[in-house]
């Protein structure tokens, strides 16, 4: 089948782009995971580590690999640090922003009486030298404003240091199929293992090995939530499924990641050197089925960084697609990437049988 046929669930990728789950925070998404594999017929077995990694199970051949296929559920965000007597906010990131982006953006406060609006404020330009007017402002020189008049005023609203801080932004269709949304890094996975598991499952006894497709917490602090997920599941191979940031538009050269161009097929990035034999597998069953993809060098890492190292070693690799701006409070991809990396995940699972995954460990 044409990779393009493949089926996109805009309605469940708008849902998931517009909750909010900022690291250590990630409960909405989890939520949202849990409603989709409940309501799938039948419903497959779930499992969960102590950190909050939820994965669906597809049990088929006892004596195949087990295949481990993780998005990650949070995203780029914020955290209260203090709050001033004027009824300012003070934070921390959760994740890495660039400063320089966060500046007069719309956020939401999450507390326990539920959702703040706000917006991240700095002094004007107009109260600032020439020399001050060149400089880049940094988070510590911003504050979110909450339209509170006192501290008083804050706490009314139910707001505390610790609370996460989350952007705002709105699932919006463009021209040709790209679509501009919140949090694709890493909403993108999340809803592509979702789907995997729905379109396989009513083939679960056929597969060759057993699926276990879900997705991981607190991979922007550090892939934290890589090694608890890992550690439980043990698996004999793993996919991270993760948005790679776009390097086609104006100011860069040869940059990797052009959206529409298809699967980016990561060679290496800061946290990871993808194993050979298993880059040589995907790339060849890419091009045996026409899927298009392209090569990818990253400063990033993804949950393949943590996962590939633990027990005695895990062969790893990430079937990723280009993102403009990620790490940002909006970002755009080609939903002809997402098909390209669903048909090639596919492909991926229906192939990997033991015999399979001894010639990659070799």
């Amino acid at each position: 089948m044409d990779f393009k046929q493949e089926h996109v669930d805009e309605a469940l990728i708008q849902t998931l782009t517009e909750s909010y789950g900022a690291p250590g925070f990630e409960e909405p998404i989890r939520k949202i995971m849990e409603r989709y594999m409940a309501d799938m017929s039948p419903a497959p077995k779930t499992v969960r580590d102590r950190l909050g990694g939820l994965f669906g199970v597809l049990e088929g051949a006892l004596e195949g690999p087990r295949v481990m296929v993780a998005g990650h559920m949070d995203e780029v965000a914020l955290m209260v640090t203090r709050i001033t007597d004027d009824g300012f906010l003070h934070m921390t990131p959760l994740g890495g922003f660039w400063d320089p982006v966060l500046l007069a953006q719309r956020v939401v406060v999450i507390g326990p009486s539920g959702t703040v609006p706000g917006v991240i404020g700095a002094r004007p330009p107009h109260g600032m030298s020439e020399v001050e007017k060149q400089k880049a402002l940094t988070i510590d020189e911003m504050f979110v404003d909450v339209g509170a008049r006192s501290r008083e005023e804050v706490e009314m609203l139910g707001i505390r240091p610790g609370d996460p801080i989350v952007p705002v932004g709105a699932y919006t269709p463009l021209i040709g199929g790209r679509v501009l949304a919140k949090a694709w890094d890493n909403r993108y996975g999340v809803a592509l293992s979702l789907e995997i598991l729905r379109e396989l499952a009513p083939e679960q006894e056929k597969l060759p090995g057993t699926l276990f497709a879900g997705a991981t917490v607190q991979e922007e602090v550090g892939l934290r939530g890589a090694e608890t997920a890992a550690r439980l599941v043990k698996p004999d191979i793993f996919f991270a499924l993760d948005a790679g940031p776009a390097g086609d538009m104006p100011g860069l050269k040869d940059a990797f990641g052009r959206l529409g161009a298809g699967v980016l097929m990561r060679i290496k990035d800061r946290t990871m050197i993808t194993h050979p034999r298993l880059r040589d597998f995907l790339i060849d069953l890419a091009e045996q089925e026409g899927i298009p993809y392209q090569f990818f060098i990253s400063q990033g890492g993804t949950d393949a960084g943590r996962v590939h190292t633990l027990e005695a070693g895990i062969p790893s690799a990430v079937i990723g697609i280009p993102a403009r701006y990620i790490h940002s409070h909006v970002s755009i991809v080609d939903l002809d990437d997402y098909r390209a990396a669903k048909a090639l995940l596919k492909k991926v699972i229906r192939t990997l049988d033991r015999s399979t995954l001894e010639k990659l460990i070799g």
